[in-house]
């Protein structure tokens, strides 16, 4: 299933260069605005130690970890909702992805200037969630009038419409975003229609330099900026872009060895996937026999036959039932064999709800 995570933020605060500590994938990183204009799209392994642990209980041929995709967007700037900047094209961009990581600055640097002349992390989030809101008030507008006349009309199906334009219009006019407006079931079915960039969940990445790693405490920016992501109930991930992009060349010990030297125990990019993967409401299943063990992702709440579905639809189709037992307990038994006499092996019909850590062999006829 593919579900994307865009990185969003203003000008000249590590964007690319996070992207490309993530991906290795080269996106181009300069000292200016607009260096990226196209966005970037990359897939990155998203870290889960259990598959190490599958992988030596069973001894497969092949080890496929799930992925995880970025999109690195160019910078927004101030006026983008009005189309400064190249703002439409980086703003239908935000469009397209599912969540939204917003990087911001908070290490001061000579050398790299600031689009606004000042390193304030506060006002670049204000500058950049204000843009995004102003393009969403924008699209609440184009259909406010005809649904108003509409439910002037008492046409019941622009009623409920209205309501929820209204609500919106509000809250964009109050500076809040979608995502902090609560809706009832019904409503929802409206705002998803409308295809809101507020409504995204958004991350806060806060980049900080080098020698600002092992005190995050004492970076007045860090602070302010978890601060206000607490207020609107967000999640936080500091790293230091530089630092990220150094660590991503590094494979096994030798990562290891960088990481202990930095006296960090997991990389500031694999809590960013994690963070990224969590935020959409993301989990992970297994799959595992000699020919491969696999890890594949699936939306918290499916069904088995849903979750079937993510390998082949005629493993959906033609569901029977799975043949379940959780990461833990096989960890623990050391064989699908010693599961099995212990009874941790247990057959599921349709309505199994799949639970992250799910160890799954199907049973499918079509």
């Amino acid at each position: 299933m593919s579900l994307t995570a865009g990185i969003v933020g203003l000008p000249n605060v590590g964007k690319s260069t996070l992207f490309n500590a993530i991906t290795q994938a080269g996106a181009l990183s300069a000292n200016y605005p607009f260096a990226t204009i196209d966005p970037n799209v990359g897939i990155v392994e998203v870290p889960d130690d259990r598959l190490n642990k599958l992988t030596e209980l069973v001894k497969p041929k092949k080890t496929i970890p799930t992925a995880f995709e970025f999109t690195d967007i160019a910078g927004i700037v101030k006026g983008a909702s009005k189309g400064e900047g190249l703002g439409n094209q980086f703003l239908s961009h935000i469009r397209q992805v599912d969540a939204i990581c917003q990087v911001v600055r908070c290490f001061e640097d000579e050398n790299v200037t600031h689009v606004s002349g000042k390193v304030d992390p506060i006002e670049d989030i204000e500058t950049i969630n204000l843009e995004l809101i102003l393009a969403d008030l924008e699209t609440v507008m184009k259909r406010y009038d005809k649904v108003e006349k509409m439910a002037k009309q008492k046409d019941k199906e622009s009623m409920y419409e209205f309501e929820v334009l209204k609500k919106l219009r509000e809250a964009f006019e109050n500076e809040t975003p979608a995502r902090a407006v609560e809706f009832s079931k019904e409503q929802q079915k409206y705002v998803k229609q409308l295809h809101l960039l507020t409504v995204k969940p958004m991350l806060y990445v806060a980049n900080v330099g080098e020698d600002e790693l092992l005190d995050i405490e004492g970076n007045e920016h860090v602070q302010r900026v978890k601060e206000f992501a607490a207020a609107e109930d967000a999640e936080v991930i500091v790293i230091c872009a530089k630092v990220e992009a150094e660590i991503a060349e590094l494979e096994g010990e030798e990562k290891t060895e960088f990481l202990q030297e930095l006296g960090i125990e997991e990389s500031g990019l694999d809590q960013l996937i994690k963070a990224s993967y969590n935020m959409l409401g993301l989990a992970t299943y297994f799959t595992a026999g000699e020919q491969e063990v696999r890890a594949w992702t699936f939306r918290t709440g499916m069904t088995a036959p849903e979750a079937a579905g993510i390998i082949h639809t005629d493993f959906q189709r033609g569901f029977i039932r799975a043949e379940i037992v959780s990461y833990e307990d096989l960890a623990d038994a050391g064989s699908m064999a010693v599961a099995k006499e212990r009874g941790q092996v247990r057959l599921e019909g349709k309505e199994y709800i799949v639970q992250d850590g799910d160890v799954i062999h199907f049973r499918f006829n079509v």
